[in-house]
């Protein structure tokens, strides 16, 4: 691939398309020519890179020709639609939708964990969830230590997760309810300020939801751990912009929680925050806009056989999103 590669991003108006034009920018991506992508109702909109204005195209036929690497963030719909035809112009697309994740013959890629395998596509790759990414930047390097069977967990999933649309609608909850005013949710099915709601997602004929499969599903792929089991429940907080996860964790041989701080300590886009009795511990606010996660409140789970309990926070729109993304297009490179 050229070393200054043509680059398109597809969904480039919304909050992880910004993310990324942010992302190539302060990594230094050698970027030959960036291309910015959406539908008809963003076109002619204009957003920076490098100190140079570009203006938003609308997404058509030729809009992949010259393009190396096409970066996508614009809903499944439009990356099963136009994916194939701009691996078709000759792209590599590397997809922030859940269309391809479980595709056999597409690569899914947290380049921490398996960066090996985004080098045997086929013209696409996958970015996986962000609770998935961001879970095993923890979860992964305690695996190859220890062997990871099972994880019981929760999420505290940030309202920004869902669009820019439900951060201006727990703003304005926010503002009515201290006005004692009534509230009228429309983005969520109930109020979200001074709450927390048990349902990320559509809901699945066995009860969980299409989001909790994704920690299992998704982490079998990434790990190359066919018999990996996760029980999530996930949940949407009052929280503007980072997820977090609490996780208890089985392993196949004895956890050593001194060896395990060792080992994530020396863990590659993680930050251990762990001092409980100085009130030092991850949170949301300190995660976000970070590139790293954050893991701490390690214990051994008193619950679980060879079991250690841990708490991770992450920013995702970067490291569960944009980040990730130009991170698998900086492997091409």
């Amino acid at each position: 691939m050229n070393n200054n590669p043509h680059v398109a991003i597809v969904g480039a108006s919304g909050a992880v398309g910004v993310e990324m034009i942010r992302t190539l920018e302060r990594r230094n991506f050698p970027v030959g020519s960036l291309r910015l992508l959406a539908s008809k109702r963003s076109a002619g909109k204009s957003l920076n890179f490098r100190e140079e204005t570009l203006t938003i195209e609308e997404l058509t036929l030729s809009s992949f020709e010259g393009v190396d690497i096409a970066l996508f963030s614009a809903g499944g719909g439009i990356s099963k639609e136009w994916g194939p035809e701009a691996v078709k112009a000759g792209a590599v697309v590397v997809d922030n939708s859940s269309a391809f994740r479980l595709d056999a013959s597409v690569p899914l890629v947290v380049p921490e964990i398996n960066a090996q395998d985004a080098l045997s596509h086929q013209g696409i790759i996958a970015n996986p969830n962000c609770t998935t990414a961001i879970t095993l930047m923890a979860l992964y390097p305690l695996h190859q230590a220890f062997g990871v069977e099972r994880v019981f967990a929760s999420t505290y999933q940030a309202v920004s997760g869902t669009g820019a649309q439900a951060i201006v609608e727990l703003e304005n909850q926010v503002r009515q309810l201290s006005q004692g005013e009534d509230v009228s949710p429309e983005v969520y099915p109930h109020q979200i300020a001074f709450n927390v709601l048990p349902h990320v997602d559509s809901f699945l004929a066995e009860g969980y939801t299409r989001e909790e499969m994704k920690l299992e599903n998704e982490g079998r792929k990434i790990m190359h751990h066919p018999s990996f089991r996760a029980s999530v429940t996930c949940v949407r907080v009052p929280v503007y912009r980072a997820h977090s996860i609490a996780i208890s964790a089985e392993f196949q041989q004895p956890v050593d929680l001194q060896r395990a701080q060792d080992i994530l300590s020396r863990a590659p886009g993680l930050d251990v925050v762990d001092d409980p009795q100085q009130n030092q511990y991850p949170l949301p606010l300190r995660a976000s806009g970070k590139d790293h996660c954050q893991v701490g409140r390690l214990r051994m789970d008193c619950a679980l056989d060879n079991g250690l309990c841990f708490w991770v926070a992450g920013d995702q729109l970067l490291k569960g999103a944009a980040l990730n993304a130009v991170q698998i297009a900086e492997l091409l490179v």
